[in-house]
């Protein structure tokens, strides 16, 4: 993540089901499902003047720290997500091993 987007706080947005960051009053969000025990990241989306900041994968990151610490496992729908987590392979502990695309992580 790039150093300026880190002290960016991460809201979960439970009335719009997405977790958002705000940078220059626009937004980077992954919409999302949550169980008791896994949360579904969707979709991510960055508005179009954030292109190029590093939102999107801020965005990312975050949402996957959030997820780790409340203890839930990750189903990762979104294939921005997937390709984050193949990029980024530590980030493989969080993802129920039972999600169908696992052993392509």
């Amino acid at each position: 993540m790039k150093p300026e987007l880190e002290n960016i706080p991460l809201v979960k947005n439970e009335e719009k089901k997405r977790f958002e960051i705000e940078l220059n009053s626009h937004f980077a969000f992954i919409d999302y499902k949550e169980t008791s025990q896994q949360i579904s990241l969707i979709h991510t989306e960055a508005e179009p003047e954030l292109a190029g900041t590093g939102a999107a994968a801020a965005v990312v990151e975050k949402s996957l720290i959030y997820i780790e610490e409340s203890g839930k496992k990750l189903l990762p729908f979104c294939p921005y997500v997937f390709a984050y987590i193949k990029k980024n392979p530590e980030w493989k502990r969080i993802v129920d091993q039972r999600f169908e695309g696992y052993d392509k992580l």
